[in-house]
This record gives structure tokens, C-alpha cells and sequence, in this order.
């Protein structure tokens, strides 16, 4: 059972105190600017409870942090503290995408209108080997990169262990910040402040106890269930391996009163090399 980490214990890498501590308008509009390299004059939440989810791996199926500036753009930021060892991270980002398409979808725009978007995942980890700071991906033609699709759909994956390339001092200070390092920077240790002062209210860390118990429950739930299936298992198992004795008991008895083995795997279904492999077995033939 996988141990759920202490309130006292969460960094800004876990999900449930990132989420927190983007809640500050100020601090998350300054950190899209930086990573996507533009202005935003304001954001706005878009039904933020969705991200207070019952999982605290990182895999959830719901949206972290999920924001739309003043013109429109749709962000959508993930902490990302694991890879899978399928490493399907890039799947991973083209499914958040569609929920976002989705989510637009359902509030009845036409797809010529679908919002710009960014999926930003902040990795713990260097999910392409390349020591990039940042790993940028749009759509552009295989067979002359100028030609771009121009669907207004980008994807973006930080690397915290490429801090010493990036360009950014700021965003330099930030990857450091969430590998682990000390704050430094006045953008940072405004972060880490957020993240002090989230840590500090009541509210949040019950919050947070609510949900660590929910979490507890269903963990106790499956492995219950999964002990059920196991039993259940073992005792078909148990009974396929009585019928089996209880067939092959028959057979020898059969061979002791002299039926002839054609017989016998009519009767039985048994081929002949079974039944002569039993009757060598138990002194017989």
C-alpha cells in the first residue's frame, strides 16, 4: 500500500499543495508568462474544484490547474513527479488536450473557434533526455517543418534537472525550486512564501486530512477486494486440481480392470500419451 505523505511533509511537487498554491492569481499569472513567453493581463479560475481529486500520483484524469486569460487562452498546468515506465508522457499530454477540446466543446463553441491552448507538465524528471530547460511541441508538415498546422494547440514539458540551461534566470530558479534546491529570486521566494503561508491554514490542512483518509479508505477497499479475488481464485484453482486427481484416480482404476486405453480416453478425453505417461506413473504398464 503506497504511504500518503504527512500535510507537513508537501512540497510545492505535490499536487494537492501546487494546486493551493496556483490559486494565488498574482504568482500563477507570473508563471505562465515566463514559461510561455507572453503577456496575460488577468486570468480567470475555470471551476476550480474540478482539481481537488481523490489521487495524489499525479495520474489523475482531472485538470491540475486550469486557467483562460483575458484573450481567450486556455491554460492547463500539471506537475508531473513520475513517468511511467512506458513512458507515455506524450500520450499523457494529448489526452489532457482533448479533455480541454472537450470541455470547450461543451460549452458550444464551433471547432473553428476552439481557444488557443497550453498543456504545460512540470517534470520532475527529464522526460526527453536532452537536458532542455524546456521541451516546446506545435504541429508543423514532416515534410518541410515551416509549414505549420497552426491549430493554436501547444504543448510544454519543464525539466527541473535542466535549470543550468535555461535562459531565464527566472525560470532557472524555479526549476531549481521545484528539484529540491533553496528559493532564490524574488519570483521564487514569493513562491515559497505561498507555499509557507498555504501551510499555515487550518482549512487547507483539513482539508488535506479528508482527503488522506478517503485515500486510506480505498486503498483498504482494493486490497480487501483484491485479497477476495485471490481467495476466490485459490479455491477454484483448489477445485479444478480435485476434479483433475478425481479424473486421473478413475484412469488408473480403469487400467488396474484392464479396459483398453481407447476406451478409457473416450471416457475420459484424456489422449492415449496421458494415460499411458498415468498408467508408467502408478506401476501399471
Amino acid at each position: 500500500m503506497e504511504r500518503i505523505k504527512t500535510f507537513d511533509e508537501l512540497t510545492i511537487r505535490d499536487n494537492f499543495l501546487f494546486q493551493h498554491v496556483m490559486r494565488n492569481e498574482q504568482l500563477c499569472t507570473h508563471l505562465i508568462e515566463k514559461i510561455v513567453g507572453i503577456k496575460v493581463r488577468s486570468l480567470h479560475y475555470q471551476a476550480f474544484e474540478k482539481t481537488v481529486n481523490l489521487r495524489l500520483d499525479g495520474k489523475s484524469i482531472r485538470l491540475d490547474v486550469y486557467v483562460e486569460d483575458e484573450e481567450g487562452r486556455v491554460y492547463d498546468i500539471e506537475m508531473q513527479c513520475t513517468n511511467s515506465p512506458r513512458n507515455d508522457l506524450a500520450k499523457r499530454s494529448r489526452f489532457y488536450q482533448s479533455l480541454i477540446d472537450g470541455e470547450l466543446l461543451d460549452k458550444g463553441k464551433p471547432y473553428e473557434e476552439l481557444n488557443p491552448s497550453y498543456v504545460i507538465f512540470i517534470c520532475t524528471f527529464d522526460p526527453f533526455h536532452r537536458n532542455l530547460p524546456i521541451y516546446t511541441f506545435t504541429h508543423c508538415c514532416q515534410e518541410d517543418n515551416r509549414v505549420k498546422l497552426k491549430d493554436k494547440e501547444t504543448r510544454m514539458f519543464l525539466n527541473s534537472k535542466g535549470s543550468e540551461n535555461a535562459a531565464d534566470p527566472e525560470i532557472a530558479a524555479f526549476l531549481r525550486y521545484v528539484d529540491g534546491k533553496a528559493a532564490k529570486g524574488k519570483f521564487v521566494e514569493s513562491l515559497d512564501q505561498e507555499v509557507h503561508l498555504v501551510k499555515s491554514m487550518d482549512k487547507v490542512r483539513r482539508e488535506y486530512m479528508i482527503l488522506s483518509d478517503e485515500i486510506r479508505r480505498r486503498q483498504k477497499e482494493a486490497a480487501e477486494e483484491g485479497m477476495r479475488q485471490g481467495m476466490q481464485q485459490g479455491i477454484q484453482k483448489g477445485r479444478q486440481e480435485g476434479r483433475q486427481e478425481e479424473r486421473e484416480s478413475n484412469i488408473v482404476a480403469m487400467l488396474k480392470e484392464k479396459i483398453p486405453m481407447e476406451t478409457i480416453s473416450r471416457i475420459t478425453h484424456y489422449s492415449l500419451d496421458q494415460i499411458q505417461k498415468l498408467g508408467k506413473l502408478h506401476g501399471i504398464l
